[in-house]
């Protein structure tokens, strides 16, 4: 499983023009799910997430959690974070989970991090999206399952 998490003063997803889903300050973070994840991957990657202290304290410190400032968060799912690029110029992308079930964990993942009490937008498996933020920093991490 991979997190890419963005530092947002504000983030948004639009889909057929119409906002599906936006926030203030807090996370953008495009998730991709490996054919082998499973629930045991997906809360381990959303306790680091959540533990992060990659916003500033009064010093200009990196030391405060999404909790601390009182952070939201937009959830996109993007299988495109597993292509494989090592033959052609063409992706592959047979590492991604099977849309099924790489849906049922991004569902799962905004669940459990909802039941957290964090303000949770998203966009929708599947669609043609168009993803903006204001990135700040820019501050971008990108969490590998396979790293933790």
């Amino acid at each position: 499983m991979k997190f890419v998490i963005q530092v947002a003063d504000k983030g948004k997803v639009e889909i057929d023009g119409k906002i599906n889903g936006e926030i203030g300050k807090g996370f953008v973070v495009l998730i991709g799910v490996n054919g082998t994840d499973d629930k045991a991957v997906a809360d381990k990657m959303i306790k680091k997430m959540l533990g992060l202290r990659i916003f500033p304290d009064e010093n200009g410190k990196t030391n405060l959690s999404l909790k601390d400032v009182g952070g939201e968060l937009l959830l996109i799912s993007q299988f495109t974070l597993y292509a494989d690029c090592k033959k052609g110029n063409r992706p592959s992308f047979i590492k991604a989970g099977a849309p099924d079930m790489a849906s049922d964990m991004y569902d799962y993942i905004i669940e459990k991090v909802r039941e957290q009490g964090y303000k949770v937008e998203t966009g929708i498996f599947g669609a043609e999206m168009k993803v903006s933020l204001v990135n700040n920093g820019p501050f971008t991490i990108v969490l590998d399952s396979e790293e933790l």
